[in-house]
């Protein structure tokens, strides 16, 4: 998993747990600075406050938490327009 954050900074590592406000636990992270420069951590936690986006994996695209929240996959009832 992959995460932005709104400096500009990316990290790149494993999910260990998320919260509803996005804020995130993850290990073994591969950090990318503004300036470019690479260096690896052990553990983080990122501010959900923070976060600008959150890349996943390709694997996860058709995991059935995602077709809740597309709207394509939550008909409308019948009569409304």
């Amino acid at each position: 998993m992959q995460i932005e954050l709104k400096t500009g900074e990316t990290y790149r590592g494993q999910l260990v747990e998320t919260e509803d406000n996005w804020n995130c636990q993850m290990t073994d992270i591969t950090h990318v600075g503004r300036d470019g420069k690479e260096s690896r951590m052990e553990h983080v936690y990122i501010r959900g406050s923070k976060v600008r986006m959150v890349i996943v994996p390709d694997m996860l695209k058709h995991a059935p938490m995602f077709k809740r929240i597309d709207p394509k996959f939550n008909p409308k009832p019948a009569g409304k327009k």
